[in-house]
C-alpha cells in the first residue's frame, strides 16, 4: 500500500521509498490505520481526504483535470486554424491582382491600436502580482532586514526595554538574513541561537 501512496514532497516517489518526514508520517499512519483494521481503500480514502488526490499515482478524472487537458490541446488547435486561416487568405489576395487605376486605401494600423491591450495586460499582471507574489511578504523581510541592527541593540542592551514576540520573529528573521550572506559569522549564530 505504501507503494502506491504517492509522497506530497518529493517528486514522483512513493512514501515507501522517500525519506522525507511527511512521508515518514503518511508511513506510520497507514501502520496505524491498518492496525485499527481499516480496509485498504478506508486507508487510501483517508490520505486523499488529507492530502487531496495528488497521492495517489492514479487520480480520478474530475472537469479541472479534463480542462487542464483539453485547454491546451484547444489553444494549440486554435492557434493553428488561425495561422491556416490567415495564410490561406494572403494567398488568396496575392493571387487577384489589382487594376493599376485602384487608389490605395487604409494606411496600416499604428501603435495606438496595441496601447489599450498592453495597459490592461498590466494592470492584470500587477493585480495578480499583489495577490499571489508574496509582496507583502517581501516587504516585511525587508523591513526586518533594515530594522535588524537596531533590534540588535536593544536585545544586546540591559537596559533597553526587552523586545516583544514580533521584533523577536523580526530579529531572527534579519539575522538569518545575515548569515546567509555570512555563514561564518560565530557571533551572529550565537544571537539567533539565543
Amino acid at each position: 500500500l505504501t507503494e502506491q501512496l504517492r509522497c506530497p514532497k518529493c517528486q514522483n516517489n512513493s512514501i515507501a521509498d522517500s525519506n522525507a518526514m511527511i512521508a515518514t508520517d503518511m508511513r506510520r499512519r497507514v501502520y496505524d490505520l491498518m492496525q485499527e483494521g481499516k480496509s485498504r481503500q478506508e486507508i487510501i480514502d483517508y490520505m486523499v481526504a488529507r492530502y487531496g488526490n495528488f497521492v495517489t499515482y492514479d487520480p480520478p478524472l474530475t472537469p479541472l483535470t479534463v480542462l487542464l487537458w483539453v485547454l491546451p490541446l484547444a489553444a494549440i488547435v486554435a492557434g493553428g486554424w488561425i495561422i491556416v486561416a490567415r495564410t490561406r487568405r494572403r494567398v488568396r489576395l496575392r493571387r487577384e491582382p489589382l487594376p493599376a487605376d485602384t487608389p490605395v486605401c487604409g494606411a496600416r494600423a499604428g501603435w495606438g491600436v496595441y496601447v489599450p491591450g498592453a495597459v490592461i495586460a498590466l494592470v492584470v499582471a500587477a493585480i495578480s502580482y499583489s495577490q499571489t507574489g508574496s509582496y507583502q511578504q517581501v516587504r516585511a523581510w525587508q523591513q526586518a532586514t533594515a530594522q535588524t541592527p537596531g533590534l540588535l541593540a536593544r536585545a544586546l542592551d540591559p537596559q533597553a526595554q526587552p523586545l516583544n514576540e514580533e521584533e523577536m520573529a523580526r530579529l531572527a528573521l534579519g539575522l538569518r538574513t545575515r548569515l546567509q550572506n555570512d555563514a561564518g559569522n560565530v557571533e551572529g549564530w550565537l544571537m539567533l541561537g539565543r
